[in-house]
């Protein structure tokens, strides 16, 4: 198997693992903390130094489970990067949003589930159009100055919000977000290739980018049947339910059958369909870092051989994929 490779985040000195490991739908939900161990366990031992989580996970349980696990390795706290995000935070009238007062209090709950004195990054997970965007961008620093944080990003913000963020932090000689974390993978293409595209150079954008297997339509396991134990089964997941739905549509089929073209691709390329989706989003030098999702060890194990992979996507790989996607961004950046 490959060497991790290891990129910067943005314009920081900060390196992640460009596959990193999330805690979303799995961790503290899908399966029990053991298993959450045993994929944590596999990810660190393979180079994997980046660990994704929000508050909103599993109600928090997802940040209990990752904080349990690292407590019991004993991990020296330099050699690991982990996350949280903000804005889901509750029931109450003050428990969700961007409010300083939220950002906080969300902070320091988080933390003590991850039994941390600090995250190394923390995101806006969604905008928030009723609060200031300086009161989020001071909250956001105030968090960076007491040591609670080290960077601080965002998650699906437009290119405009962000632009706004920076412009007033600049204005006040503060912080501005470092990291954008955005859904990005071959069928989801627009906003990653096209809209954030000017601000990768410009304020030196970096991205780790959630969903790269498309919630695991591009493994090729749902074009016949969703299986049982899949995500797409899960019925308490409101998401998992829209997906899942989606593949019944025509649009669906459209994706299943695009899936079902990649297949002898990622056999000439000897890989997993996964494996090719995964490396497709690696090729991109302005994914800082791709999160994936596990619930057993074996596929954090599957997911590091999409590193193999990458050397493969040659021009004309490249080309033959873009030509079974067929949804190249009209003013797409180029692939390396």
């Amino acid at each position: 198997m490959a060497p991790m490779e290891y990129r910067y985040l943005g314009n920081s000195g900060l390196k992640v693992s460009v596959l990193s490991l999330g805690g979303w739908v799995t961790y503290g939900g899908q399966v029990g903390e053991d298993v959450a161990e045993q994929c944590m366990l596999e990810a660190y031992n393979n180079g994997i130094n980046f660990f994704d989580n929000a508050e909103v996970y599993a109600s928090g349980k997802s940040e209990i489970a990752m904080g349990n696990a690292i407590k019991k390795f004993g991990w020296k706290r330099s050699s690991y990067v982990i996350s949280t995000k903000i804005y889901w935070g509750g029931d109450g009238v003050n428990e969700k949003g961007l409010s300083r007062k939220h950002i906080i209090e969300g902070t320091k709950a988080a933390l003590e589930r991850l039994q941390l004195e600090y995250v190394d990054l923390i995101f806006a997970h969604r905008p928030d159009v009723d609060t200031p965007m300086e009161e989020t961008v001071r909250a956001f620093n105030y968090l960076i100055e007491k040591g609670l944080a080290f960077y601080w990003g965002t998650s699906e913000w437009s290119a405009e919000q962000l632009t706004d963020a920076w412009r007033i932090a600049d204005k006040l000689g503060l912080i501005g977000p470092l990291m954008e974390q955005p859904q990005y993978n071959m069928f989801h293409r627009e906003r990653f290739e096209t809209e954030y595209a000017p601000l990768y150079a410009k304020h030196g954008l970096g991205t780790t980018i959630w969903s790269p297997l498309a919630s695991g339509v591009l493994t090729g396991k749902y074009n016949t049947e969703i299986p049982a134990d899949s995500r797409l089964a899960m019925q308490d997941n409101a998401v998992m339910k829209r997906i899942a739905a989606g593949l019944e549509t025509a649009e669906g089929k459209e994706k299943l059958a695009k899936v079902d073209k990649l297949k002898p691709i990622a056999e000439k390329l000897e890989c997993t369909l996964a494996q090719l989706a995964l490396a497709w989003c690696v090729k991109n030098p302005n994914v800082s870092t791709v999160i994936t999702g596990a619930s057993k060890a074996s596929q954090v194990t599957e997911n590091l051989k999409a590193l193999d992979v990458v050397p493969k996507l040659t021009k004309e790989v490249m080309e033959e994929i873009e030509a079974v996607l067929g949804n190249k961004p009209a003013e797409a950046m180029k692939f390396r």
